[in-house]
């Protein structure tokens, strides 16, 4: 007898953006399909992306370039690694839920990815219910538009960015991941709330980091105030599990701010989209 999954609903959906199918459809198809002209040119298989987690009228026209660059893709597991934005008292935590409901459908938890994540790092991860967090599930219809094929999901969510937990997670990843039709996204947005002239070099310079493919510079930039990003340690884990996957390239594919929305530039929320490539 079949039995229906345990499905973590969305606490966001209808706030952060649209709880209706189809406008929501329409709306995350509207962001890709105004990226895809302008992306640059991407030699090699995209391993990771770097995509922003804000309202989606706000981070939307940015993320739409980061799943522009993944279209039509097919990868069975995708792990989304996100902040974790609520103080639950762990360095790394994932769902207890079979999967995680949008408008668009369900997406099931890859569970044995996830098994065999937690085997690989050498201790077991949280597991919440029902969890608030928006910075992983709003990434989860802008890959069900994208994608070519329905897909299963590996969620982290991250407080503790410490250089060691990053790597660590990162390097269980690419174990994990290893010889699989596998993608990573990386959840971040950039700086918070300075003026446009002070945000858009803070921003540059996180960029270049993470161009640079150098996740101790990324953590390092947070760290000096030379550079911000809330999703620092998921882009940094992401940066070591790509390269233990053969990535040796990536592409800075956008740089915006709500200022660029709002038209209010006195304090900004930066967002940017990277893909990390795997070039022959």
């Amino acid at each position: 007898m079949k039995t229906a999954l345990d499905v973590r609903p969305s606490p966001i959906a209808g706030r952060w953006y649209p709880g209706d199918p189809q406008q929501l459809t329409a709306e995350v198809d509207r962001y890709i399909a105004a990226a895809r002209p302008n992306l640059p040119p991407l030699e090699g298989e995209v391993i990771g992306l770097v995509a922003p987690h804000a309202g989606l009228p706000y981070s939307g026209p940015v993320a739409g370039y980061a799943f522009a660059a993944v279209e039509g893709k097919t990868p069975d597991v995708v792990a989304v690694l996100s902040p974790m934005h609520h103080p639950y008292p762990y360095p790394l935590l994932t769902t207890a839920h079979a999967a995680y409901a949008t408008p668009l459908g369900e997406v099931p938890v890859a569970r044995e990815a996830l098994d065999a994540f937690q085997q690989a790092l050498g201790e077991e991860i949280a597991a919440v219910a029902n969890d608030p967090e928006h910075s992983l599930e709003i990434e989860l219809p802008f890959l069900q538009r994208a994608l070519g094929k329905p897909f299963r999901l590996l969620p982290l969510m991250m407080r503790d960015y410490r250089p060691q937990v990053c790597r660590a997670a990162g390097e269980a990843l690419a174990k994990t991941l290893a010889g699989q039709n596998a993608l990573i996204v990386a959840s971040s947005d950039l700086s918070h709330y300075y003026p446009e002239t002070v945000a858009r070099p803070l921003d540059e310079n996180m960029l270049a980091r993470i161009a640079a493919m150098d996740p101790e510079a990324v953590l390092i930039a947070e760290a000096e105030g030379a550079g911000f990003a809330c999703g620092a340690g998921p882009i940094a884990a992401m940066l070591w599990a790509a390269q233990r996957m053969g990535a040796n390239k990536a592409v800075v594919l956008r740089r915006a701010s709500s200022g660029d929305v709002l038209g209010d530039y006195s304090s900004v929320v930066g967002y940017g989209a990277v893909a990390v490539l795997r070039a022959g």
